[in-house]
Formats: C-alpha cells, sequence, structure tokens
C-alpha cells in the first residue's frame, strides 16, 4: 500500500475541496484530512480546523507544480478589525460580521 504526502495545509473546508477538484481534474487523486475537526469549531483554535490535502507520492510534483500556480494567484488574507476574522484579500466586507475593512489589507 503506498502512503499519502501531506501537500497543502487550507485555510478551511471550502479552499480544500476547490483545490482536490483542481488536482482531480489535471488526474491528480487527493485525499483530505482534518474535515471532521470543523464541527469543533470555538472549541479549538482556528488553526486546528485547516484541512490537509495528501496526494500519492508518483503525484507529488505535478501537484506541487499546481499548487505553486495557484499561491502565486492567491491575494493576501485580511483580519477584521471588528471581530478578528480570517478574510480573503477579495471579501471586500467581513464574512463573518460584516465589517468594512479600515485599510486595503487591514489587520
Amino acid at each position: 500500500m503506498s502512503e499519502w504526502i501531506s501537500i497543502y495545509q487550507a485555510a478551511n473546508s471550502l479552499e480544500a475541496h476547490m483545490l482536490k477538484g483542481a488536482l482531480e481534474v489535471a488526474g491528480i487523486r487527493v485525499q483530505l484530512r482534518g474535515e471532521a475537526l470543523a464541527g469543533a469549531l470555538g472549541e479549538l483554535p482556528a488553526n486546528a480546523i485547516e484541512v490537509m490535502l495528501l496526494v500519492k507520492p508518483r503525484d507529488l510534483e505535478s501537484a506541487r507544480r499546481l499548487l505553486a500556480r495557484y499561491q502565486q494567484d492567491e491575494q493576501p488574507a485580511w483580519y477584521c478589525s471588528q471581530c478578528g476574522e480570517h478574510n480573503a484579500d477579495s471579501f471586500e466586507i467581513c464574512w463573518q460580521c460584516g465589517h468594512e475593512p479600515a485599510h486595503p489589507h487591514e489587520g
């Protein structure tokens, strides 16, 4: 049985599934680990809820190239000064409380 290698730690389940789909379209099998912890949100620190993407060793280099392109296109995130929530740069307001950032990349 071949092992799975951790290749990326997604910020949340939504990002993990988006990346999983992109990798699978490229013919790369992906497993997700850590999704079950989302039910403990509020009981665990936010970084404990991150979802890990795993690939087979034979797909490692292809997956790294695809993820590198994704990370180059990724915009910096911001933290809400009102509630402290992590938001993608594409969010014009905080998804948690609706507060607008004071600066383009608050936090």
